[in-house]
């Protein structure tokens, strides 16, 4: 959420953002809000003193042994008056918060404008597969080595869940314990946050009411849990309404879990095998960081990522992303996009985001100040997206004979060498 000082003080930069987002937002109506808004708390607050004052005066006049039956019937009224005035302020308050949480981040200088694929490509590392008509792809290779099985999925779950077997499993802890390994070097403390939290969760970090329509909901008897579709959603609310000490910052954590989408809307290509299933699993980096140092923060996660997929030895390429498909509380956003040979693109594999104070501000996540309190910086950033890091190992590593090559850097995790079509031996 944006500072409504801002807002108020400074509209034509909202505007300016929010142009650039292409977002079509009436910040009139903010105006017209927040000025009634105002108007009737100063209304509400005249009220209350003057029905105090002539209370006090019937107090005095009682004593005195004068009437006071019509000055009771004025401070009654003022009552009535006061009732009246406080139901339109707090109507005036929930329609001002309901517009608030709509207004996306401000996107910052260096962010470029357009939509979506309309990114601006800061450089290439490796050197891509390049097919006439593609390879083989993850699926197929999958299917071939016995270590995916899609319908099987659907037939359990429906479509778009997988059961990942064999190597392919042993290949996912191998990613996660890698990744742990790496992050903890650079000071991320591993956690396996819950996977079930409260709306106000959601709301808190931004994705409701934008992405309200990816979320699977769990209701409740007496209140309602969702699945997280990333855990940036409750590392961020790891700190809700604290104030930490500046000593501590930055804050650096690694999250391991489990994620859930709808997936709402799409279609196409995407679906096929692991690229954009309902269920994964995911370490996801998360930074609360001094206001000044979110930038630079920023940057840090990047070439964590870039550390991460190097490793791998996958074809990448880094993309500053347009402000009109950024996400509402992100201000600027990194994706590396990993070269696919089975499709013969690029393909998101990681993004970070740096939010700024936006999912703070609604968190009410604060560092302690000589003077009072000042809302903290979040940042979050992809680790490994596992089924699709799984994926592009499988189309970048495949071998002619089918089999699968691990990157190196995984076999002292526990992955094997060569993934290859084996049979479970019988207990």
């Amino acid at each position: 959420m944006l500072d409504i000082k801002l807002i108020r003080d400074t509209p034509e930069v909202v505007e300016e953002s929010l142009r650039r987002r292409g977002a079509s937002i009436d910040l009139s109506q903010f105006t017209t809000l927040d000025e009634t808004r105002r108007r009737l708390n100063t209304e509400a607050d005249d009220l209350r003193a003057e029905r105090n004052s002539a209370s006090k005066e019937i107090g005095a006049a009682a004593k005195r042994g004068d009437d006071v039956e019509a000055a009771k019937a004025a401070v009654r009224e003022l009552g009535d008056r006061l009732a009246a005035t406080e139901e339109a302020l707090k109507t005036a308050s929930e329609q001002l918060d309901a517009l608030l949480v709509t207004i996306p981040n401000i996107v910052q200088d260096d962010v470029p404008t357009g939509g979506e694929d309309e990114g601006t490509e800061l450089r290439r590392v490796g050197e891509p597969l390049i097919v006439e008509g593609g390879t083989t792809d993850h699926l197929d290779l999958g299917i071939a080595l016995d270590v995916i099985d899609m319908e099987r999925g659907a037939r359990t779950s429906g479509s778009r869940f997988a059961y990942l077997k064999g190597d392919a499993a042993r290949l996912q802890y191998a990613l996660t314990q890698f990744a742990l390994d790496v992050l903890g070097g650079h000071g991320f403390v591993p956690v396996v946050p819950p996977v079930l939290v409260r709306e106000e969760s959601l709301w808190g970090t931004g994705f409701f009411p934008a992405d309200e329509a990816q979320v699977y909901r769990i209701p409740e008897e007496n209140h309602d849990l969702f699945l997280v579709g990333t855990s940036e959603v409750p590392l961020a609310a790891l700190h809700m309404d604290e104030i930490l000490d500046a000593d501590e910052l930055p804050l650096r954590y690694a999250g391991v879990s489990s994620c859930f989408r709808r997936e709402a809307g799409a279609a196409g290509k995407d679906t096929r095998g692991l690229i954009r299933v309902h269920q994964f699993d995911k370490v996801e980096m998360f930074s609360f960081v001094e206001p000044g140092e979110s930038t630079a923060e920023h940057d840090f996660i990047l070439a964590r990522e870039e550390e991460l997929i190097a490793a791998l030895e996958l074809p990448y390429r880094v993309v500053n992303i347009a402000a009109g498909d950024l996400g509402a509380p992100a201000a600027k956003k990194y994706d590396i996009e990993v070269w696919f040979p089975g499709q013969q693109r690029y393909r998101e594999l990681t993004s970070c985001s740096n939010t700024l104070d936006y999912q703070a501000r609604r968190l009410k996540a604060r560092v302690r100040r000589e003077k009072g309190t000042e809302f903290v910086h979040t940042l979050n950033g992809t680790a490994f997206a596992i089924g699709r890091t799984i994926a592009a190992i499988f189309e970048n590593h495949q071998n002619e004979d089918g089999t699968i090559a691990v990157p190196e850097v995984l076999h002292g995790y526990g992955a094997p060498k060569v993934i290859r079509k084996t049979r479970a031996p019988r207990a």
